[in-house]
């Protein structure tokens, strides 16, 4: 009897575990330690409940004993894997096609390159072949953002840069945006305060004319960093609180952990939209470059207000090998009007 009653927790245990896994944001939960981190990686998740599900299902059958146990789990497993595999169909598992690129066309690429890992000369040569009109490069140094400009300067696209730094130790504490001048004269104020840890840099254009451009990096959501995270992901709604904005970078949360934070129909927080979730890429993951994209977490966007319209959006794979732990994402946007 005891048996079967331990049994029966385990299993309402397990299956309680696995609602909150597949829509925390129910339960208000999708910010909270473990649950944060689990939701990010919904591929990688599911793949392990898929596993676990053929193992129990041979134990089900090989041992009598365990079978009805076995089998209720395997079946709670599975049911998790199909409704994952819902969710993540509904945001996309990559659509790489761009529109052609018109004059008005604004092109994004952000890259967090784990303190300039991939070299200069990677980064400008991503940037030119991708025609970047923005480069945003969180954990990127001063003297990279200045030499990648030069690299691009020197193939005729001239760059703007603008480097944040909250210290000059920790190349992770930096974070470069490069705009083209094509684009007008940019300003930042560096004493401005971003996001918590880590420098979110934020450039307006001199003549008011043209969009706001932020190039953020929020936190990790790791153990004694939570908080500075929830801060942070308030800071990134408060920052998409305009009606000329585009916003990239690492913000080191997915779609899941934005419950709340949208303040217009079909943002995803903010005023801003998911390039991405808007063009059928959401589901393919960003970090880490070691796993396969379809495990990894889509933990870097760009985004931008509803006067900009997304005509294209990929997360390249290409780079996966360059030194840094996370694909470069680039977007296309159109003038909505």
């Amino acid at each position: 009897m005891f048996r079967r009653f331990l049994a029966a927790v385990v299993i309402v245990a397990v299956g309680a575990a696995l609602i909150v896994a597949l829509w925390p944001q129910v339960f208000g939960l999708a910010t909270v330690p473990i649950v944060a981190q689990v939701v990010s990686l919904r591929g990688l998740v599911a793949a392990v409940a898929l596993v676990l599900a053929v193992a129990l299902t041979l134990a089900a059958l090989i041992s009598a004993p365990v079978r009805r146990f076995a089998a209720s789990l395997a079946i709670a497993m599975l049911a998790f894997v199909l409704v994952t595999a819902a969710v993540l169909s509904t945001r996309g598992f990559g659509s790489p096609g761009f529109e052609s690129a018109t004059d008005s066309d604004i092109t994004v690429l952000s890259w967090n390159t784990l303190g300039d890992a991939p070299g200069a000369d990677a980064i400008a040569s991503l940037a030119l072949s991708t025609g970047a009109e923005i480069v945003v490069l969180p954990e990127t140094s001063r003297d990279a953002g200045i030499a990648v400009a030069q690299l691009m300067a020197d193939a005729g696209k001239p760059m703007a840069w603008f480097t944040t730094a909250y210290d000059e130790i920790s190349k992770a504490r930096s974070t470069t945006l490069l705009i083209s001048v094509d684009l007008g004269e940019y300003q930042v104020d560096e004493s401005a305060v971003t996001t918590s840890v880590l420098p979110t840099v934020v450039a307006t254009p001199v003549d008011g004319t043209g969009p706001t451009i932020v190039a953020v990096h929020a936190v990790a959501p790791v153990p004694g960093e939570m908080q500075h995270w929830r801060d942070d992901l308030q800071w990134l709604k408060a920052a998409c609180d305009g009606d000329n904005l585009i916003v990239a970078g690492d913000f080191n949360s997915t779609l899941d952990h934005y419950s709340g934070l949208a303040t217009s129909a079909g943002a995803a927080i903010g005023e801003c939209h998911d390039a991405a979730d808007a063009t059928g890429n959401a589901a393919v993951g960003t970090w880490p470059a070691a796993l396969p994209a379809l495990l990894g977490a889509p933990i870097d966007h760009v985004m931008a207000t509803a006067n900009w319209r997304v005509s294209g959006f990929r997360v390249v794979e290409s780079h996966d090998g360059y030194g840094s732990d996370h694909r470069p994402v680039l977007a296309q946007f159109t003038p909505a009007d």
